[in-house]
């Protein structure tokens, strides 16, 4: 929390120093992998999903979770199962965030918590481009089932040229974590 609290105070006091950074704003999603345990950190709608392989009947035999929370009030609406994945992708507030680092926001609350690993599971961290190119069935196939042409590239590498090419509105970065 106090890395937060730190790039929060930054963001701020630049904003105050050039007016031309004034109320810039950031997501941030961080990661610290200790044996079997993931330490994460999470403010914005950058997001981090787990993939593991699934346990009960599956159509492709693994489970893609989303891990952390969009702090959007469209993110709260699909946590609560008020709406879907598609109303969501199409709601005009979707961009609107609740929490960040600066963009003149009061308090900085990041999302932090643990998780489990287990060899062969795979961590994505992504921003809100991905999202916007991508649906979420598209990240597992993408990182566990590229076809020949994508099978070339590396999973993080699939996940951005793919994104970019449905949707281009946004910038697109990603990381893909595989657990040993």
């Amino acid at each position: 929390k106090t890395l937060f609290q730190s790039i929060h105070a930054e963001l701020e006091r630049l904003g105050n120093y050039d007016s031309a950074c004034t109320n810039m704003g950031s997501t941030l999603t961080l990661v610290w992998i200790h044996r079997s345990i993931a330490m994460f950190a999470h403010i914005g709608d950058t997001r981090l999903y787990r993939i593991r392989r699934a346990t009960e009947e599956s159509a492709t035999g693994y489970h893609l979770a989303q891990i952390s929370e969009d702090h959007t009030f469209v993110g709260w609406l699909r946590r609560t199962g008020q709406i879907n994945e598609r109303q969501a992708r199409f709601h005009p507030r979707k961009k609107v965030l609740s929490r960040a680092l600066g963009a003149g926001h009061q308090f900085v609350e990041p999302h932090c918590g643990t998780v489990e690993l287990q060899p062969g599971d795979r961590l994505i961290l992504c921003s809100d481009g991905v999202i916007d190119g991508l649906w979420d069935h598209a990240l597992l196939d993408l990182v566990v089932f590229p076809d020949s042409v994508q099978s070339s590239q590396v999973p993080a590498q699939r996940l951005v040229f793919s994104a970019v090419s449905e949707s281009g509105r946004d910038n697109a970065t990603a990381i893909v974590v595989e657990v040993a």
